[in-house]
């Protein structure tokens, strides 16, 4: 306290000190929690060699009753083709003989990186069915449950390039992919939780998810993408089929979009070129896989 010369008493004015912000302390918490879910269920995977996020708590089994479930779906609301039509067994066929070479291929590319394989596939109870639809796709579930759409066939022309297709497809199931995307979709939920709480408006919190999506999800999926071409392409050329066929499969997805599809760089898919380069780039060693399990000449190939 001061007094002027008149009398007066005077008061400081004492600087104003902030108070704790609570928000501060959620976006704490929430990091902190994030960083201890990542690295607490942080794994190799045998198959590729790098690190990967899987939630412990998702087990083989879980995946397995989530695909059944999916499976279970889909077939009440598509139309499968007569399982004892001519395309039908054809299709049971390749499968058959992608699913034998599983155990084997899985081995080879795991001691590769120097790793013992965790063969998931040994919960699978593997089914496929052919759908009656103009979808040029296919895919297969967490626990060996697939699908072929009629409109694949013409494109893959032959049964080569359908086995490069499924290859592709069982290689999402035995990697993983499936828990991989929900455990990193955990991380995705805390993080927007945490925008939320910290007060941080809904345009803001868009353009951030947006950064995200360009910046590490898309090419996430991308590398998933890519992780399946390779394993699926040993696959294929371990049982026997010719995996050269992959390069005009490629050539004819991409003519058939009629360059409609998106850039890479928004995509969750790599471009048709971009899959075309990486796969040429692999066919050394799936010609090697083949040379290994079928022999000089490639017995038991399929012809076109």
């Amino acid at each position: 306290m001061n007094q002027d010369p008149f009398g007066n008493q005077q008061y400081e004015q004492q600087p104003r000190r902030r108070g704790f912000n609570p928000r501060l302390l959620i976006l704490v918490l929430f990091a902190g929690y994030a960083a201890y879910y990542y690295f607490s269920n942080r794994t190799t995977d045998p198959l590729t060699g790098e690190k990967v996020l899987i939630d412990k708590s998702i087990s083989p089994d879980d995946e397995k009753a989530m695909g059944l479930q999916a499976f279970e779906e889909i077939l009440q609301k598509e139309q499968p083709v007569d399982p004892n039509s001519q395309i039908a067994q054809q299709v049971r066929g390749i499968a058959q003989r992608l699913i034998a070479k599983v155990p084997q291929v899985t081995d080879d590319v795991a001691a590769e990186h120097g790793l013992q394989a965790n063969h998931v596939e040994k919960t699978f109870d593997w089914d496929v069915a052919v759908l009656n639809s103009e979808q040029a796709n296919a895919f297969c579930l967490p626990g060996g449950k697939m699908a072929v759409y009629t409109g694949l066939v013409p494109v893959a022309q032959n049964a080569d390039a359908m086995a490069v297709v499924m290859g592709h497809e069982i290689s999402h199931a035995l990697l993983r992919h499936g828990a991989q995307r929900m455990s990193r979709g955990k991380l995705e939920q805390l993080g927007q939780m945490a925008g939320a709480a910290s007060g941080m408006d809904a345009g803001t919190m868009q353009t951030v998810m947006s950064a995200y999506g360009y910046g590490s999800a898309l090419p996430y999926a991308r590398s998933q993408e890519s992780q399946a071409d390779e394993l699926g392409l040993m696959l294929a050329a371990a049982a026997c089929f010719n995996p050269q066929e992959a390069i005009p499969l490629w050539q004819r997805m991409d003519q058939m979009s009629g360059g409609n599809n998106p850039p890479e760089f928004s995509s969750t898919h790599p471009s048709a070129g971009t899959r075309m380069e990486h796969l040429q780039a692999l066919m050394p060693k799936a010609l090697a896989f083949r040379q290994k399990y079928c022999g000089q000449g490639g017995a038991g190939a399929a012809t076109n």
